[in-house]
């Protein structure tokens, strides 16, 4: 496939000048004093990311914007915030939580999603967050296995949690977000009575009760912060745990790949159920000083305009989903709003199409810049830099401090263009501490002195990584091995498809065939002719057999919460395979 390059003018306000130069220089130790805020060396994630701006000019500065989904409107002062999380921890102190335990939050995107969070973390306890979509099953996989002590959550998800609460012998408290109390709270009004539920307490009620004053916890570097489940193809959700010192590279990552200033409106659309919610909304944004947008309410590409135009928002992080789905609403509608404030964009979740990147330029006078990383990794290990040169539909170089090669199955590095294992060199400030009482797997993921990433990816002469696939996901057709992700990019950029995955089918011929799964824009109606305009199309594009023999048109594709889509369960449901864990599924 032609490789589109985006030439990029040096931008002398950009954090990070020259990449070649930073990257060759860079040295963690000159960094890490940053985090050691404590006389004793020590530190704590959450006073990183607001107790150490009540001492600067950001004290009254807004830290949250917060809209919920009818409209309201909340904004929080890294003061306010600040004293809201210590009151927090004291309210968890209060009720015997103590450092080490696992506190769990069950919310929507509230505002005390992200308080409760920090004030875990002040305590020196262990936060997890829960997406807001779970079931009962998933809800009693994570608890159960955690042996969370205390759970944070809303009364409309408490019926999903009374189901499983025999099962769940750990968990002695519940708190209820009282929402309704939430204004008489920040008024310094007398709270409403709020009705009985079971056993359960009231968030604000324990609020009040609570001090301001809290002496937060002073912690090793390696000592946990948070942990999140992830899932594999099959088997139950894993626990993977972060430690305090996570948010040194995550810092790092937010100023030089997302460019982040403390002056910026920043606006992730992430949710902290993920990891990116955590690292980039949460722990590294606010560490810089910047103004975070949170928005409760579901995708709309008409509101989402409006938010970044209303709170004039300067860098945004989204899902490279959205981003096709607001390429499908159309240029018109992005006319109609005044979206200048916007000077850095850039795209998580799953590998950027090219077409999107391109998108970006037709709609906003701004590429897409795509990065790379996981759950695992804590944060962003290679990436896009607003200061080099774009590769559309590459995922960029790697990040300071991060040595990333491609590797054989006995760890020896590849020569450029060679297709192999993805590796990281173990050691960078927020790689995962360990694996939940899983220590065999955590030791899994390393041989040869590298983390195994999972992922197949080649490097190109100028040290541009590209990624192939999941290792599992890469299709061998007819002696050649074809990477899905090059093949849903030609497919994307087809003028009549949004989205598309692609998987290898067992044919006895040539051991694979390529099988797509498309959605189309609307309007557009499935044909045969349609079929194979599109198989055309995708060999004019890329090498003759990598074009998919079979196309089947879809209304919509699974995807994780994130945005994600997942092929491995579009090739359980071809193949009538067991279609594994699917509590991180969207509308499964």
């Amino acid at each position: 496939m032609k490789v589109n390059i985006i030439k990029k003018k040096f931008n002398p306000k950009a954090n990070l000048k020259d990449y070649e130069k930073e990257y060759k220089d860079f040295d963690i130790n000159l960094f890490k004093a940053e985090i050691k805020c404590f006389p004793d060396g020590k530190t704590n994630a959450a006073y990183l990311a607001t107790d150490i701006h009540l001492k600067g000019p950001n004290k009254n500065k807004i830290a949250l914007y917060w809209e919920g989904e009818n409209g309201q409107e909340l904004k929080y002062s890294f003061l306010e915030l600040s004293e809201a999380s210590s009151k927090t921890g004291n309210l968890l102190k209060n009720i015997g939580v103590e450092k080490g335990d696992r506190v769990f939050i069950f919310l929507p995107r509230i505002p005390e999603l992200f308080i409760s969070f920090l004030g875990i973390l002040k305590i020196g306890a262990i936060a997890g967050t829960l997406f807001a979509a779970f079931g009962p099953q998933a809800l009693e996989d994570r608890l159960k296995n955690s042996g969370a002590k205390v759970l944070i959550t809303h009364p409309d998800f408490y019926s999903r949690v009374k189901k499983i609460l025999p099962q769940l012998k750990n968990l002695e408290k519940i708190i209820l977000i009282d929402e309704k109390n939430r204004v008489n709270f920040l008024e310094e009004k007398n709270l409403e009575k709020s009705p009985k539920i079971d056993n359960c307490q009231f968030y604000y009620s324990l609020m009040e009760k609570a001090s301001s004053k809290l002496k937060v916890s002073h912690m090793n570097l390696t000592d946990p912060a948070f942990m999140l489940y992830t899932s594999g193809t099959t088997g139950k959700p894993k626990g993977v745990v972060h430690h305090h010192q996570a948010i040194l590279h995550e810092k790092i990552s937010a100023k030089y790949v997302l460019d982040i200033k403390d002056n910026d409106v920043y606006w992730c659309t992430a949710d902290p159920g993920w990891v990116t919610g955590i690292a980039y909304e949460i722990l590294g944004t606010w560490a810089l000083g910047a103004s975070t947008l949170v928005y409760q309410g579901r995708f709309n590409p008409e509101k989402w305009y409006s938010l970044i135009e209303e709170y004039k928002v300067n860098v945004w992080y989204t899902a490279p989903t959205a981003i096709r789905m607001l390429a499908a609403s159309g240029l018109d509608l992005v006319k109609k709003f005044d979206l200048t404030s916007l000077r850095h964009l850039a795209s998580v979740g799953e590998p950027l199409n090219p077409e999107s990147v391109l998108w970006g330029i037709k709609a906003f006078n701004l590429p897409f810049h795509d990065n790379y990383w996981q759950t695992e990794t804590g944060g962003i290990v290679i990436a896009n830099y607003p200061n080099l040169d774009i590769k559309a539909g590459s995922m960029g170089k790697p990040m300071l401090g991060i040595k990333a090669a491609i590797v054989d199955k006995k760890g020896k590095k590849l020569k450029p263009n060679k297709e192999g294992a993805l590796v990281l060199k173990p050691g960078w400030s927020s790689m995962m501490k360990k694996i939940w009482r899983r220590p065999e797997k955590y030791q899994s993921y390393f041989k040869n002195n590298w983390y195994i990433t999972g992922d197949r990816a080649y490097k190109d002469k100028d040290n541009y990584f590209w990624f192939v696939g999941r290792a599992d996901d890469v299709i061998k057709t007819a002696g050649e091995r074809v990477g899905p992700f090059e093949v849903e990019s030609a497919l994307v950029s087809h003028p009549k498809i949004i989205e598309a995955g692609v998987i290898g089918k067992p044919d006895k011929m040539r051991g694979e065939i390529i099988k797509a799964f498309v959605t189309l824009k609307k309007g557009v109606k499935p044909t045969k002719t349609l079929v194979e305009d599109i198989k055309n199309y995708v060999k004019k594009h890329l090498a003759g057999h990598a074009y998919p023999r079979e196309i089947e048109f879809r209304d919509k594709l699974p995807k994780t919460r994130s945005g994600k889509i997942v092929r491995r369960l579009l090739k359980a449901q071809e193949l009538g395979l067991p279609i594994g864990d699917t509590s991180t599924l969207e509308d499964y």
